[in-house]
């Protein structure tokens, strides 16, 4: 029989394995892939999917790259796991999650849902969007009020962007950094079992 898929995508300078402690936590139905993000990180090591010209802008060179290179690989997972090709969810944290906006809002027929944690939706990069395929596109969008690496605005920004096109939003902010915590994490499983 083929399983749900979960995709989880890390943030930077981390790698395919930051996520996966999360995995004992989330629901035993789900088949959990772990990519590795394409460039190694100079500034201390781990990988990164691009780098950053300013905020809440990738560099487009990287981007597209790291953009292809992903696309790719789900396409690879889809064929190559016992997968449902309806049930793909992608999960990331921090630039993880710009990458799984990426790729739901440009190829929304692939991807089941997002959980976005401590992400925003890359306006900048040269996407082509297809907003009017979002329709009841599951999205959990999970951002700390005092992230001091990616401000809550773009969270904001994220969820103001998704509703006008009838996305299924769940929108929580938390008292938290950036981080995923107990307590947000207890949400993205709650939110995960309902879309599985």
């Amino acid at each position: 029989s083929n399983y749900p898929a979960l995709i989880l995508l890390h943030g930077r300078g981390a790698n395919e394995d930051d996520l996966l402690g999360l995995a004992e936590y989330l629901d035993d139905r789900l088949l959990i892939v772990s990519a590795r993000a394409p460039f190694p990180f100079a500034q201390g090591g781990g990988f990164t999917w691009y780098e950053i010209e300013e905020m809440g802008k990738p560099e487009q060179k990287m981007f597209g790259e790291s953009y292809r290179k992903l696309t790719q690989f789900i396409d690879e997972v889809t064929k190559g796991y016992p997968i449902d090709p309806s049930k793909i969810i992608l999960c990331g944290f921090s630039m993880g999650s710009v990458m799984s906006y990426a790729i739901a809002l440009t190829r929304p027929e692939v991807v089941a849902g997002v959980a976005a944690n401590s992400g925003y939706i890359p306006e900048g990069a040269d996407l082509k969007i297809q907003w009017n395929e979002l329709e009841r596109k599951p999205f959990f969008i999970a951002h700390g009020v005092y992230d001091p690496v990616i401000p809550v605005s773009f969270a904001r920004r994220a969820k103001d962007l998704l509703e006008p096109h009838k996305a299924a939003v769940t929108y929580r902010e938390y008292d938290m950094g950036h981080q995923i915590t107990e307590e947000s994490l207890n949400d993205m499983m709650q939110w995960l079992t309902q879309h599985i």
